[in-house]
């Protein structure tokens, strides 16, 4: 990627305009508006660049760098990035994209998540141009008639179009008054700081936009939204998670990183080079191409695994990283030979405990759940949780204790 720096009072000819455009549009799943973002370009200025993260856990993983990537792209051009942590946000609770309401998260792990977050964000953005700020700076000094008037600026209808709130309606969900509020104080940050651009994922284009609104009412020029793809998690078929077991850290060691990475579906890693890797596109292109004409698919997999592992952990570890797969994992960690066994499961999905007894790994799923608390399964190279679920139409390789492999392969069961 070639850095379009803008000097402070310098107005950008249409050619730089079109060629940052380029970049930015890369990975994106929309914006509104592309014709607000070429005027913004043009102002010849440094823009703000917003994003917020909830520190609704202590780690970062690959599902937020689809983010943090794109934000370092726009610290390329020039431009600088309001990394927003919403430790005020996370103690109201996100309810996106949730059926029920969210339980809020306490001062104190807002407090131990946020740091964390500011440790590991700097593995891809530039400091220099980065400015860390916390919502709670503005929101803690709000008072009732600061709410009331915020609230004045949108409707209940409107609320209801968010297709979260709108399902739990419909179906006599409770919905909080303070699940409403989010939103709200999520878009008024973008007016505290005066955002001229706010990334989110998919998920988050109501919130993003509500953002827009607040700013007009506020008096100020709304905010350029723009949405990225949500990352699916190594079993590719749920969002990125910790809590489905299906993520990878960002903190995670290199070895279990690029173990992680060699785990994913041929399909997936497609994906995952579109949405995390810095390599132009023609490069891209040239690895599918070479796969497509008989090339193996592992040797591009060994390569974004290696180039991965050196964006948080350095070259020399990625190389070590690299070995280790090699000489450990992929030559003598697992058996020639693997069993494989087709399960019928629900299409919510079946935990991994009870599947572990139906494919006759225990005698009871009370005996999963202790020998998964025991740290004795292993689910993709990976040690399991008793959270995670399995899911019509995957393919997951179980270990359980140090011999004993199998491959199941789930299907839906029949209605």
């Amino acid at each position: 990627m070639v850095p379009l720096a803008l000097p402070k009072g310098v107005v950008i000819v249409k050619a730089a305009i079109e060629d940052a455009l380029s970049i930015i549009r890369m990975g994106t799943a929309d914006i509104v508006s592309e014709a607000q973002l070429r005027e913004k370009l043009a102002l010849g200025r440094p823009l703000r660049v917003k994003a917020g993260f909830d520190p609704t856990a202590p780690d970062l993983h690959l599902g937020h760098t689809v983010l943090l990537r794109k934000l370092r792209q726009f610290q390329d051009l020039g431009h600088n990035v309001v990394f927003l942590i919403g430790d005020f946000t996370g103690r109201i609770g996100d309810p996106t994209g949730k059926n029920t309401t969210r339980p809020a998260l306490s001062a104190e792990d807002v407090a131990r998540n946020a740091a964390s977050y500011e440790q590991q964000v700097f593995k891809i953005l530039d400091r220099s141009r980065t400015e860390v700020v916390f919502n709670s700076q503005w929101m803690e000094t709000f008072g009732a008639y600061d709410f009331v008037r915020l609230a004045s600026h949108y409707t209940i209808a409107r609320l209801l179009e968010r297709d979260d709130f709108a399902k739990r309606y419909r179906e006599h969900q409770p919905i909080a008054v303070h699940e409403f509020l989010y939103p709200l104080v999520q878009g008024y940050d973008s007016v505290a700081l005066c955002a001229d651009i706010e990334l989110g994922g998919t998920d988050q284009r109501f919130n993003l936009l509500v953002g827009r609104e607040l700013q007009r009412a506020y008096g100020q020029a709304p905010q350029v939204v723009m949405t990225l793809p949500i990352l699916e998690g190594t079993d590719g078929v749920q969002k990125m998670s910790k809590s489905l077991g299906n993520a990878i850290g960002v903190s995670d060691p290199p070895n279990t990183l690029f173990g992680k990475v060699m785990s994913i579906s041929d399909p997936l890693m497609w994906r995952y080079f579109a949405l995390l890797s810095l390599r132009p596109q023609a490069e891209l292109d040239d690895l599918r191409r070479a796969v497509d004409h008989g090339a193996n698919p592992r040797d591009a997999k060994l390569a974004l695994a290696h180039e991965l592992v050196a964006r948080f952990h350095g070259a020399a570890e990625a190389d070590r990283s690299q070995e280790y797969f090699l000489s450990v994992v992929s030559r003598k960690g697992l058996p020639e030979a693997i069993d494989e066994r087709m399960l019928d499961i629900p299409s919510a999905g079946l935990p991994v405990a009870q599947a572990l007894k139906g494919a006759g790994l225990v005698e009871s799923t009370s005996g999963g759940l202790r020998l998964i608390r025991q740290g004795g399964v292993k689910v993709d190279g990976e040690r399991a949780v008793e959270t995670l679920v399995f899911l019509p139409n995957t393919v997951r390789l179980v270990q359980v204790g140090k011999h004993r492999f199998l491959r199941l392969r789930f299907s839906e069961k029949d209605a």
